[in-house]
């Protein structure tokens, strides 16, 4: 029986009003306690009716493995999600099969930049940096505890929760969190996908809610940062990654160069349904440019497609190769929806596309990730303090279903955090 099936049985067997204690049977469970819980936060003292400090803000993101040995349960977690991966009717046989067949190769892949993802320690560094600012710039809501759960590693969903509810938030003593996506672009492969995953583990822990219900008595408020594409803050801080790296051509070829927007690729299936990130990540691109006064021309492209089925393009790989073939030496590339270094940009941008695709070309060059710059973190806290004064649950876009969205999951987890709103109470300016 594999981990999370385990933690599901054991959560069933638990009665709901010893939820608290609950929480620590998970943690002993999963045996890493401390190497696999978000950043732990000292207890706190609150007001069961709805105190506005103290105040969780939890970091969602799909998160990677920390070390080889955790890439195989990575995967299987990832190719498992049928939000992020459909498969179809086959998924439950594919999905193992096509993790246990990437784990050799993808291992490789982790060895090759270091033995692991940072995104673990950007995540809990940018969620610690920003509620340091936050406890400054919004003391009515302070103190604000830093939390990452990631969807397919380690800190996952369940063990940030079990978390909270340790530090003294729900379990009948009340308390805010705010789930705060890392993705600034909204997807529901992405960021649905682990709001998801958060209702499902809220339910199983805090007790089930049916549309409509009242609250458990005690249970953690949660509201949701769901999209932020065009920020001013994240704005200016990929133009000034992108300002750097043109700064280093020769001042005759820098208008020439060619900048090449790179975000992750959607199953075409998922695009057709109606999901927005396509045009989010677009409306990113497009504030962006404005803002460096499109001095560039430029193009948005998409990786890591996987799989036979048709994806999103032109694929990023494909893209600089045609252009390096055409004499077009002189690019930048940015991962535009990505707000850290991972696989994504440490191998296949750097390994592959940049070593292999462009042929090593001088000329072919990456923008930094915005990993931790001070002028992104400062652009968290500004988003994290105006959502808090704002008294909203979510924003008006995620209240709306895809036009082709047949799934009752993700029905009930709009219905769910969308009615949080009421309960949510407004700041004093």
């Amino acid at each position: 029986m594999s981990v999370h099936s385990s933690l599901s049985s054991l959560c069933r067997q638990i009665p709901r009003q010893n939820v608290l204690r609950s929480s620590k049977v998970f943690c002993a469970y999963n045996g890493q306690q401390k190497s696999s819980m978000a950043t732990a936060a000292p207890p706190v003292t609150q007001n069961s009716q709805g105190a506005k400090g103290p105040t969780a803000m939890v970091f969602m993101n799909m998160g990677g493995p920390s070390t080889t040995d955790e890439v195989g349960d990575f995967l299987s977690r990832l190719f498992a999600d049928a939000d992020l991966i459909p498969l179809g009717r086959l998924q439950s046989y594919l999905g193992p099969l096509i993790s246990r067949r990437r784990t050799p190769k993808i291992q490789k892949q982790y060895a090759a930049i270091g033995g692991g993802s940072p995104i673990r320690k950007w995540s809990e560094y940018q969620c610690t940096e920003m509620c340091k600012i936050l406890d400054k710039i919004s003391p009515e809501t302070a103190p604000h505890k830093p939390y990452v759960a990631f969807r397919y590693a380690n800190p996952l969903t369940e063990h940030m929760y079990a978390q909270l509810l340790a530090d003294g938030f729900g379990g009948g003593k009340g308390g805010r969190a705010v789930a705060f996506t890392q993705y600034p672009q909204y997807s529901c492969s992405t960021t649905g996908s682990s709001l998801n995953e958060l209702w499902k583990w809220r339910n199983r822990l805090e007790g089930p809610r049916g549309t409509g219900e009242a609250a458990p008595t005690g249970a953690i408020t949660w509201s949701v940062i769901d999209r932020w594409p065009t920020h001013s803050g994240l704005v200016e801080a990929f133009a000034q990654n992108i300002e750097a790296k043109l700064a280093e051509y020769p001042e005759d070829r820098r208008k020439d160069v060619v900048l090449l927007f790179s975000a992750h690729s959607l199953p075409m299936s998922v695009v057709n349904r109606g999901d927005t990130y396509p045009a989010e990540v677009a409306a990113t691109v497009y504030a962006v440019m404005n803002r460096l006064k499109f001095s560039n021309p430029y193009r948005l492209t998409w990786q890591s497609q996987v799989g036979p089925s048709a994806w999103l393009g032109a694929q990023t790989s494909d893209t600089v190769k045609e252009y390096v073939a055409r004499g077009q030496t002189d690019l930048v590339l940015v991962p535009i929806a990505f707000t850290s270094d991972h696989i994504e940009t440490l191998y296949e941008i750097d390994q592959e596309v940049m070593e292999e695709d462009a042929h090593n070309n001088p000329g072919v060059k990456r923008a930094e990730s915005l990993n931790g710059s001070p002028v992104f973190i400062e652009a968290l806290a500004d988003i994290a303090k105006e959502h808090l004064q704002s008294g909203v649950s979510c924003s008006r876009q995620m209240g709306l279903r895809c036009q082709g969205c047949k799934s009752e999951r993700c029905l009930e987890q709009k219905k769910f955090f969308a009615g949080e709103q009421a309960k949510i109470l407004p700041t004093v300016r």
